[in-house]
C-alpha cells in the first residue's frame, strides 16, 4: 500500500493576489483622475470660447461706431480722437496690448446678463502716426489700395485693353484697429481684435 505525503502549503497565491490588487486600486485611482483632468479641460475651453464670444460683442460696438462715421460727409470725425467713444485718431506702436496705458480712455459694453453678466472694454485706433489728415506731410498711415474693376468705362491712352484690369481710386482704404478684452470672473481673460478698411 502505497504512502501518502502530506505538503505544507506555500501561500504564493496570497501575495500574488494582492499585488494584483494594488495594481487595480492604482489603475483605478488614475482612471478617477483622468476623467477628472478631461472634464476640467472640457469646462475650461468652453469657458474660454464663452469669454471670446462676448468678447466679440466689443468689436461690434466699435465696429458700429466705424460705420456710423463711414459715409462721406462724416469721414472727418475720424480724423480727431474721440476720447468718450474710446477712438483714437493715431496709433502709438510702442504701446504693447498688454499696456494699461494702451486701455487709457477705452470704452465699455455688457454683455450676458443675470450672473454672467461681463464687462467688455474697447478701444479703436486709426493706424496713423499722428491725428489729422491721413495724407498730411508729418503723417504716416497704413493704406491698402482700394482696387476697382472698371466695367464698360473707356480705356484711357497707355492703360491696359484687358476687361478685367484692375483700376485703383485715387484714394486709398485706412485700417483702422479695434481691440476688445474682457476679464472672467474665474482670473481668465480674452484679448480680441479685429481690422477694419475705411475709404479715406
Amino acid at each position: 500500500m502505497g504512502q501518502i505525503i502530506l505538503r505544507r502549503q506555500q501561500g504564493i497565491a496570497l501575495p500574488v493576489i494582492l499585488i494584483i490588487l494594488v495594481v487595480m486600486l492604482i489603475s483605478s485611482v488614475y482612471l478617477l483622475k483622468s476623467s477628472n483632468s478631461s472634464t476640467l479641460t472640457a469646462s475650461n475651453m468652453a469657458y474660454d470660447a464663452n469669454l471670446s464670444m462676448a468678447a466679440d460683442l466689443g468689436l461690434h460696438a466699435g465696429f458700429k461706431y466705424l460705420q456710423a462715421r463711414a459715409p462721406k460727409t462724416l469721414k472727418a470725425q475720424l480724423q480727431q480722437n474721440d476720447a468718450a467713444a474710446g477712438y483714437f485718431a493715431s496709433y502709438d506702436t510702442a504701446q504693447p496690448v498688454s499696456a494699461d496705458a494702451f486701455w487709457t480712455g477705452a470704452a465699455t459694453v455688457q454683455a450676458g446678463a443675470g450672473d454672467f453678466t461681463y464687462t467688455v472694454q474697447y478701444v479703436i485706433h486709426r493706424a496713423c502716426s499722428v491725428t489729422g489728415a491721413y495724407n498730411a506731410v508729418n503723417n504716416a498711415c497704413i493704406q491698402t489700395s482700394a482696387n476697382r474693376l472698371a466695367g464698360g468705362s473707356e480705356t484711357a491712352v497707355g492703360e491696359s485693353q484687358d476687361m478685367f484690369t484692375p483700376v485703383y481710386d485715387s484714394a486709398p482704404q485706412l485700417h483702422y484697429i479695434i481691440t476688445a478684452r474682457i476679464f472672467g470672473p474665474r482670473g481668465g481673460n480674452v484679448v480680441n481684435q479685429m481690422v477694419v478698411l475705411i475709404d479715406a
